[in-house]
Parts: structure tokens; C-alpha cells; sequence
């Protein structure tokens, strides 16, 4: 029994921290991480859906023109691609877009309740200076 209580006391942790919950939470370490200062990242950030392209299909109000847009997603069911269309309110300031005209939307502070789109003049799709085809003239006519 003696040789009992003297390894019992022999395993007694009497140097430890934690014994009894002597030791306040100040005294013991923390960790020494401090967060980093975000540096300027040289990558534009990420613009995803902020525009939009799509076809007046509505021009009859003042400053506003209702734009379809057609997008491809799957179906939810038969995962099969399907032509998704949903219909924009877009701001039009000088009232220059007409029906049927393709546009581009872009995402803006709320004009109204529906209106949070500025439309946008498409680009030209031959912006390099390259004559199209139907542009250049046959070769031999004079």
C-alpha cells in the first residue's frame, strides 16, 4: 500500500499552470499574430454581373426603356441548357434607344423602385479598322 501512495505522489503535477485553475487567463500565452495590412492588389476586381446585354422591347415611357435579356442556364429538372429571358427597367436619359435596338446594361445606384440599370450604347463589333467582307471590293472590277 506504501508503494501505492508513493507513486501516486510521484505522479502529482505540482509545476503545471493549469492545476487547480490557479493561474489567471492573463499570465498565459497568446498568440502573437497580427493581421497583416491589406496590400493594393495590382488585379482589377471581379465585376460579375454588373453588365448585362440585351433588346429594348419597350420604349413608349420617358427616360426608361425595358430591356429583355436572354441568358443560358440549365433546367432544373432535365439539365438541359434553356434559353432564360428576364425583362430589365433601364434608365434612358436622352430617349435614344428605339425597339428592337441592342444595348448594354449597366448596374447603377436605384433610380426608382424598378429602375436600378443605366442603358448603354453597344460598342461597334468591328472595332479593329478591318473592313468586313461585304465591305471590300472584288478583286479585278475597276
Amino acid at each position: 500500500m506504501a508503494s501505492l501512495t508513493s507513486s501516486f505522489q510521484s505522479l502529482k503535477l505540482s509545476s503545471s499552470i493549469f492545476t487547480h485553475g490557479s493561474t489567471p487567463l492573463s499570465s498565459l500565452s497568446r498568440p502573437t499574430v497580427l493581421p497583416s495590412p491589406r496590400k493594393p492588389c495590382s488585379m482589377p476586381a471581379i465585376r460579375a454581373m454588373k453588365t448585362m446585354q440585351g433588346r429594348v422591347v419597350c420604349a413608349t415611357s420617358d427616360k426608361t426603356v425595358a430591356v429583355e435579356v436572354v441568358r443560358l442556364a440549365p433546367h432544373p429538372k432535365y439539365k438541359r441548357r434553356v434559353r432564360m429571358k428576364k425583362k430589365y427597367q433601364a434608365h434612358d436619359p436622352d430617349n435614344q434607344f428605339k425597339v428592337g435596338d441592342v444595348v448594354r446594361l449597366e448596374k447603377s445606384r436605384p433610380i426608382s423602385k424598378t429602375k436600378s440599370f443605366v442603358a448603354l450604347p453597344l460598342p461597334k463589333r468591328n472595332d479593329l479598322g478591318i473592313p468586313m467582307e461585304s465591305q471590300q471590293q472584288p478583286v479585278g472590277v475597276e
